[in-house]
């Protein structure tokens, strides 16, 4: 009888837990877009209810309110730096990452690849919903497709939109950089669907650790280097900011 109510107390604490734990993501959830949206009376009434949940001890009000809080500062870095539409990093987030990326290159003296990209992204008529729609849709279509070709973004690579229709993707493994696979993917960006090909122009700049060069510099070279050349869309240009020469797989890890 002893060890049925034991159980009995253990399932109640789980399933409070659980609830709490359930409570804590979705206030964290409607606050994070309280304060998107800079709706002041909405962020101070789901505040204030926090602090007045019933049915809780005054200990499990004050980890609620914790955690709550503790979740929506995680949700809004992840806000901070990531781009909502593709889901890959936005600028900021990019420029964090990359430099981190090139000073664990530069530390074990390997090469890292830039590659550059420039999606042709029509402006959109706010007077037309389609549009919006359209180009909303070729965005996504590019976040997959990078997500596609560099496989290993989060652990040795780093993926971002830098602004409307600029994309840049850094990576240590020259495979992943290579001219050919990249152009034939463009064309053919998802496998098994009848999808026009990405409208996009290509740069790669090296990073050579003899000659080091920050993430600005790589993406300045790049963008002017489109900028110069007179290049058709699916076309590549490639900036060597050093000696030729393949990377090895590298053993680079971002934190």
């Amino acid at each position: 009888m002893e060890l049925a109510s034991v159980i009995h107390s253990a399932v109640v604490r789980s399933g409070r837990a659980a609830a709490s734990a359930a409570r804590s993501l979705e206030v964290a959830s409607q606050l994070r877009a309280a304060i998107m949206e800079g709706d002041d009376a909405r962020i101070a009434r789901l505040l204030s209810d926090l602090l007045r949940v019933r049915g809780l001890t005054k200990g499990q009000r004050v980890r609620l309110q914790s955690r709550t809080l503790l979740n929506l500062v995680h949700s809004l870095r992840s806000a901070a730096l990531n781009d909502e539409l593709t889901g890959l990093l936005n600028r900021r987030g990019f420029m964090q990452s990359a430099t981190r990326l090139l000073d664990l290159a530069l530390r074990d003296q390997q090469a890292v690849h830039l590659v550059y990209f420039r999606l042709a992204v029509a402006a959109a008529d706010p007077a037309r919903a389609d549009d919006a729609c359209r180009r909303d849709v070729l965005l996504r279509r590019m976040g997959n497709f990078l997500r596609d070709s560099f496989p290993s973004y989060g652990v040795y690579e780093v993926l971002g939109r830098l602004s409307g229709g600029e994309f840049a993707a850094l990576t240590p493994l020259a495979e992943h950089a290579a001219r050919s696979p990249i152009m034939l993917r463009a064309r053919t960006p998802e496998h098994g669907r009848d999808a026009p090909a990405l409208p996009v122009q290509v740069a790669v700049a090296r990073f050579d650790p003899a000659v080091p060069a920050a993430i600005d510099e790589l993406l300045h070279s790049a963008a002017h280097q489109l900028s110069q050349a007179v290049t058709p869309v699916l076309e590549t240009s490639v900036i060597d900011a050093a000696s030729a020469g393949s990377a090895p797989r590298s053993g680079l890890t971002l934190a």
